[in-house]
């Protein structure tokens, strides 16, 4: 624990160290931002990196350690009193499991509020979008429930353009298909104007049209609705602000409403498997460490050790970009990569201790 703590903090001071000097060039053309905010967005950014890091100082935290432990004929020992590779590495296997689950479980809560706030100070004095999240000039797709007219019903709501103005989505040009549980369609209606404020959709001047029916004026509609402007603000932000506790029911308000979900549901399956991705490092770096000095070779399996732990990193992100494309299964893409690399580990330690 020791030497993989020691190689998080170093790698994460590593990269931070890189992400202070991006943010101080973003900054070289905006005079008016102090020095104080660029520490505070890198500040902001340590916890994500944290986790980012955190296979990498499994694997060169277990290579440092069992190295060691080799050179000191420690493991020879073991081994001669009768203790396998299987036993002696339950503990280490366990506590990086632990640690792997104390980062889902805790770190990524405390990274996804900081990495939001980031976001946030980055959007509003280093970017020119004019503010945090801003929305405008879009034309907007949803799908929310929609019971008035019919039990499970739903509402398509289609508005040709859209902006965000004193924490209101305004809408223009907008047409309504509200249909049953069947996807019958029950009643469309037309209606030049409308706004989002407090879970409800205002429109005005609202037509409303019936098959086989002439258009008929009903004023002013409101629809009831499960989002809110801070939601839909998450949903075109970034999934790494959301943690693993909310990323669930965010999912599925996404898939109801229509947005795609395939990045968020990607994030949530990187999360669970990040503990096992630990697990499987302390592994690999037991594998390609505990080779006795006698037998010489040492460097070369200890470079071999660290290749296949960037090998590994590279796998994961080319599944990563197959599964933002969906080319793969968001479960597969997160999945995969770790079990390759169990199963690597595995077969490595079965060859050294079975032969």
């Amino acid at each position: 624990m020791l030497s993989t703590m020691a190689m998080i903090c170093a790698l994460t001071g590593l990269v931070s160290l890189f992400d202070f000097i991006d943010l101080l060039r973003r900054t070289a053309t905006r005079p008016n931002v102090p020095t104080t905010l660029v520490l505070e967005i890198a500040a902001l950014h340590i916890p994500y990196y944290v986790m980012y890091v955190l296979p990498f100082g499994m694997l060169l935290g277990g290579i440092v350690c069992f190295s060691r432990l080799t050179r000191s004929s420690e493991l020879i020992v073991a081994r001669a009193a009768g203790i396998s590779a299987w036993q002696f590495l339950a503990s280490p296997l366990a506590c990086a499991l632990f640690t792997g689950l104390l980062t889902t479980t805790g770190i990524s809560a405390l990274s996804s509020a900081m990495y939001r706030q980031a976001e946030i100070l980055d959007q509003t004095y280093l970017r020119t979008g004019g503010g945090p999240m801003t929305m405008s000039g879009g034309a907007l797709w949803l799908r929310q429930s929609d019971e008035s007219l019919a039990p499970h019903g739903v509402a398509i709501i289609h508005a040709r353009d859209m902006h965000m103005a004193n924490n209101t989505i305004n809408v223009s040009d907008v047409t309504i298909f509200r249909l049953d549980d069947h996807d019958h369609l029950l009643m469309r209606v037309e209606t030049p104007q409308g706004f989002l404020a407090k879970k409800e959709w205002h429109f005005q001047d609202a037509m409303n049209l019936k098959p086989d029916h002439f258009p008929v004026k009903i004023g002013q509609l409101i629809l009831p609705s499960d989002l809110t402007v801070e939601r839909i603000q998450e949903s075109f932000a970034s999934p790494d602000t959301l943690s693993v506790w909310t990323l669930p029911g965010f999912i599925a308000l996404l898939q109801r409403s229509g947005f795609p979900s395939i990045r968020h549901r990607l994030h949530f399956q990187s999360l669970l498997a990040l503990p096992i991705l630990a697990g499987t490092m302390a592994l690999v770096s037991a594998g390609f460490s505990m080779r006795p000095a006698r037998r010489g070779g040492v460097a070369r399996m200890l470079g071999s050790g660290i290749a296949a732990g960037f090998a590994l990193f590279t796998v994961s992100k080319v599944a990563e970009q197959f599964g933002r494309s969906g080319a793969l299964p968001p479960v597969l893409a997160a999945w995969a990569p770790t079990g390759a690399g169990l199963c690597l580990a595995v077969a490595l330690l079965l060859h050294m201790e079975d032969g």
